[in-house]
């Protein structure tokens, strides 16, 4: 699957869009690793513990955005976007979305 975040596919004609595809997660911070990050937020520096969640998060809901193009037939995704959401209090939606095309 071509996935980018251009509206084009370099050295391809897009003969079909055929709409919006999305994947999502929501992921909780956990207490034990708020304990950690809490700690090494005293210290200043990077949270590696929280980077980790969030690089997973989007992970996947890229792969989840990549199985609702395969049920449309896709052969790429063109306009690419993540968002991110807080939803509760510890709790962040990941958003992956874009555009399912069939490519000549």
């Amino acid at each position: 699957m071509i996935i980018t975040t251009s509206d084009l596919v370099a050295g391809r004609d897009i003969v079909e869009a055929l709409g919006v595809v999305r994947g999502n997660v929501v992921r909780a911070r956990f207490v034990g690793t708020d304990f950690l990050a809490g700690l090494r937020m005293l210290a200043g520096g990077e949270v590696n513990e929280y980077t980790k969640l969030m690089a997973e998060a989007r992970e996947q809901a890229v792969d989840r955005m990549i199985r609702d193009a395969q049920l449309v037939n896709a052969d790429a995704i063109v306009a690419m976007r993540l968002t991110t959401s807080m939803i509760m209090q510890g709790a962040a939606e990941i958003l992956a979305y874009g555009t399912a095309v069939r490519l000549a």
